[in-house]
């Protein structure tokens, strides 16, 4: 059932391992996550499970948010109610804060279930999801790594320009795609086959090895990995 988890950046430390080898890792305050909804293909056309982290203060929810996981009354309720239709299940828990769906069999999930960081028992390596940090507009140097030009004698205060973006005689335009400055950052983005290190299930901690997207405070989707083992070696 370890089809991902929600979670929040914690920051970065390091740690020993049997060896005494130091090993950078990440802090992800993975959970608890109360299952909102089961998606299922007969009434959906699709399979997923929804989950939700972080309890919001109700006073700073809506009222949608808040009969997204509970039942209010409502006159569109009772007219459905009246009509014979059967009502969907609800959490029964406070607004969440985060709300993501996993595409995954459903098989064995319930609404209202809570799904814990101890269900990557097991799991080597996970995948990351999170939203990158922002840089605003950035040079292409600071955008694209760029090396610049050179700082010696005949370079005239370009040392970070980008130089030339096109051509003159033919086709006489910039090419489309043209890597310069712009908007850097604030972008989705996944840090993909990180080791899972440590499981705390008393304190909902999960210890990846290596840097994930976003800054400290971030919220991140965390699941297991889909990138393919290496083949071992032909002898």
């Amino acid at each position: 059932m370890a089809f991902g988890i929600l979670g929040r950046k914690v920051g970065m430390t390091q740690i020993y391992d049997s060896a005494g080898a130091v090993i950078p890792v990440t802090v992800i305050q993975a959970g608890p996550c109360p299952v909102l909804q089961v998606r299922t293909i007969e009434r959906d056309g699709y399979e997923a499970v929804q989950l939700g982290f972080l309890d919001k203060p109700r006073r700073l929810a809506r009222r949608s948010e808040r009969g997204h996981v509970a039942s209010l009354d409502s006159k569109r309720q009772r007219s459905r109610n009246s009509a014979g239709i059967a009502p969907v299940g609800k959490a029964d828990c406070e607004p969440q804060r985060l709300i993501r769906e996993f595409r995954a069999p459903v098989e064995g999930v319930e609404v209202g279930q809570e799904i814990g960081v101890g269900v990557f028992e097991g799991i080597l390596s996970v995948d990351v999801v999170g939203t990158s940090k922002g840089r605003g507009t950035a040079g292409a140097m600071k955008r694209h790594n760029y090396s610049g030009q050179r700082a010696t004698h005949g370079v005239k205060k370009v040392h970070r320009h980008v130089g030339s973006i096109g051509c003159s005689a033919y086709p006489s335009r910039v090419p489309k795609g043209r890597r310069m400055a712009g908007h850097y950052g604030a972008a989705r983005c996944t840090a993909r086959n990180l080791k899972v290190v440590r499981i705390d299930a008393e304190n909902n901690l999960l210890l990846v090895h290596g840097a994930i997207p976003g800054p400290n405070g971030g919220y991140v989707m965390v699941r297991p990995t889909n990138k393919l083992p290496v083949p071992a070696a032909r002898e």
